[in-house]
């Protein structure tokens, strides 16, 4: 029995998917369940299971675009699984052939221009410019320099390449990425997008990491890092400034009463957006906890479709790369994203004294046409507030609690 294979549905509304890679040959004997390609969309790259044992036969090439429910390949069902592996079926009957007498290769014919003499007028252009004429291709006959040659020859500048790899390679972009910057592209010409900066002293959350992440792995077996202060210091200001918390859709303001938050992190194809469901209802716990499921999920290919849609507000780390100071791009079709930066030792004024703190850029980017000044600066120092003052805004003043130690 011949089993022919269709490209199942990713997801909601996506109707069409493209073969990133085979992960088997034409003619191997699969297992059932076995990864036998990968499929891109324009949401995820996603792993396409056999659906039973058998020999393949692949009926798409790697990079065809192909629509969902089309044919991609067929599994002999009926065909004996091979003794010693699973190699190619056509290879085990093949006789093996007579090798043919290697033939004689002729040598490559010179492709470039002879280097000829320059005629009188050539040479006297070749002069003026101070060019070598054993370094210009002649196009006259039997490689004669031209007049035209002389007046077209350039003259090498200082870091004009003289040597080395000059090489480069066109790869396609893959249907991820391909719709990740058309999305980019699209946020910036579609919202009246700006972006609002403020800094953060890390010092109370510093002090709070040193003395309680070790207690905190060795009970919850996660590490207590810095997107958990994070998140509920943008949950907070999101209840206090609801309108970050919103979307415009056409003539009309969507708000939500519930807090999804998207977190941007760097999966093996790309840009992925995984959402936090109801971060308002999670503990610090339940916050790492799902951070590091979502990110090994991403980071192991594994992640749905679902799980990267619906969010209502953003937040990018780019301090994990090193950034200093950035203006994230919105995530349409939300209407704000937080980016975080790096930590750097810097020496502020505190109480009319310089001390040094370990400080942090926040940068906020948010939709002019559905936020207003005031409640795009309002949520950054709302932000700050919760870094800063972490103890009470954050954990109701009660460290152990909100730990659960």
């Amino acid at each position: 029995m011949v089993l022919e294979m269709k490209v199942p549905s990713p997801g909601e509304s996506i109707t069409e998917v493209e073969i990133a890679a085979w992960l088997v040959k034409d003619g191997d004997y699969v297992e059932k369940d076995q990864a036998i390609a990968e499929v891109d969309s324009d949401k995820a790259t996603l792993e396409l299971p056999a659906e039973e044992s058998g020999i393949i036969t692949l009926k798409a090439e790697e990079g065809d675009a192909v629509e969902v429910g089309q044919v991609v390949c067929l599994i002999d069902t009926s065909a004996a699984r091979p003794e010693g592996g699973s190699a190619p079926a056509d290879e085990k009957n093949e006789e093996p052939k007579e090798e043919e007498p290697k033939k004689e290769a002729k040598p490559a014919e010179n492709t470039t221009y002879a280097t000829g003499t320059p005629s009188p007028a050539a040479k006297k252009i070749l002069d003026e410019k101070g060019v070598d004429a054993s370094t210009v291709s002649g196009s006259g006959k039997d490689g004669r320099i031209t007049k035209q040659d002389a007046q077209n020859a350039q003259v090498a500048a200082m870091g004009t390449p003289t040597g080395g790899s000059r090489g480069s390679e066109r790869t396609k972009l893959s249907m991820l990425r391909r719709k990740v910057a058309e999305r980019l592209v699209a946020a910036k010409n579609e919202t009246a997008m700006l972006t609002t900066f403020n800094e953060a002293n890390m010092t109370p959350i510093n002090k709070l990491r040193s003395e309680f992440k070790e207690e905190f792995k060795a009970k919850h077996g996660v590490s207590l890092g810095f997107m958990s202060f994070f998140t509920k210091a943008v949950v907070r200001a999101l209840q206090l400034y609801p309108d970050v918390n919103s979307m415009i859709d056409g003539d009309y303001k969507i708000s939500y009463d519930f807090c999804d938050i998207s977190i941007a992190v760097s999966g093996p194809k790309g840009l992925m957006v995984p959402v936090m469901r109801n971060a308002e209802a999670l503990t610090f716990r339940g916050i790492e906890n799902e951070i590091k499921r979502l990110a090994l999920r991403a980071r192991d290919g594994q992640i749905t479709v679902d799980e990267m849609t619906g969010g209502t507000f953003t937040i990018s780390n780019g301090g994990v790369f090193g950034s200093m100071l950035s203006t994230p791009i919105i995530n349409p079709p939300q209407s704000g994203i937080l980016g975080m930066h790096n930590i750097i030792e810097r020496p502020i004024a505190v109480d009319g004294k310089v001390e040094i703190h370990p400080m942090m850029y926040i940068a906020l980017s948010y939709d002019h046409r559905i936020i207003d000044g005031r409640e795009s600066v309002g949520f950054l120092v709302a932000v700050k507030e919760g870094l800063e003052d972490p103890v009470n805004l954050l954990m109701d003043g009660d460290v152990k609690k909100a730990l659960e130690l």
